[in-house]
């Protein structure tokens, strides 16, 4: 079989008719959510074989996720509420607590977390940067992995397309002026892949360059790459985002702006030290 009509095969096909797995009473369990659990999980591993190559006791890592997932939880909520306020207006309480309708942002998600890791930090006693650099590629690996409750959710998925690898969208699910199409590009795809080659691009980096990065390098370089393909992602993407003015999605002006900014921030941190280093000769 032609590996278009695998691929065809493969991605094609709809999702599943409800995101829940079971429900049992008041507790649900959905397929997003158990993506995420496993998202948290495996980056919470990689996390712990960091720290245990930079000389700290990987089971440090453990210890943080009491910290890091509730302020990460908190952080993305209020960045998702914050920029889709008005789904909130008319019954803010207790929709704006339902994380499972509507979900969580990202940006806001890493910004909370990051919060817990400072504070988890200070309580050990170790260096915060140090410890966000060897969360960065288990960060980024655990986000593809969540990334993947999108399909089942039938969200995040980009303009029409025919492409063997398109992704079939359930007429509820489609935008108004999508109505005749059927397929769509799985732009959550797209940034699962981009978040692995973060996440490899990152363990590299933090070998190749060892003696001549700075404590929080690795971290910059992580919202910087991860940015970069959000960004491209969002010029695909046509499912409901907040918005700028009537034309620019939220999160295109987001992602571009921390492209950018930690890309120079980077820049400046060694350009600082190597006119240092020339200033000594």
């Amino acid at each position: 079989m032609p590996l278009s009509q695998i691929l065809l095969a493969l991605f094609s096909l709809p999702s599943p008719p409800s995101p829940i797995i079971f429900e049992v009473g008041p507790i649900a369990l959905s397929y997003h959510g158990l993506l995420i659990a496993l998202g948290i999980a495996v980056g919470t591993w990689l996390t712990g074989r960091e720290l245990a190559r930079r000389g700290y006791d990987g089971v440090l890592a453990l210890g943080a996720l009491f910290f890091v997932v509730p302020l990460g939880v908190l952080g993305g909520r209020l960045y998702h509420v914050a920029t889709e306020y008005h789904r909130y207006t008319r019954n803010p309480f207790p929709k704006v607590l339902e994380t499972y309708d509507g979900g969580l942002g990202i940006y806001g998600a890493v910004a909370g977390g990051f919060l817990g890791l400072l504070l988890f930090s200070w309580y050990r006693g170790i260096n915060a940067l140090t410890f966000a650099d060897a969360a960065a590629p288990g960060l980024a690996l655990g986000q593809a992995i969540g990334r993947w409750g999108n399909y089942f959710n039938q969200e995040l998925f980009g303009q029409p397309s025919d492409l063997p690898w398109a992704i079939r969208i359930a007429p509820l699910r489609r935008p108004t002026e999508y109505a005749d199409a059927t397929s769509f590009h799985p732009t959550f795809l797209y940034e699962a892949l981009w978040d692995v080659l973060v996440c490899l691009v990152l363990l590299w980096v933090a070998r190749r360059f060892s003696e001549r990065l700075k404590a929080g390098d690795v971290f910059i370089l992580y919202v910087s790459l991860y940015s970069v393909g959000r960004f491209l992602v969002e010029t695909l993407r046509v499912d409901p985002a907040f918005m700028i003015g009537d034309s620019v999605r939220g999160n295109l002006l987001v992602s571009g702006a921390l492209t950018l900014g930690f890309a120079l921030l980077l820049l400046l941190r060694h350009s600082r030290s190597s006119q240092g280093t020339k200033g000594c000769h």
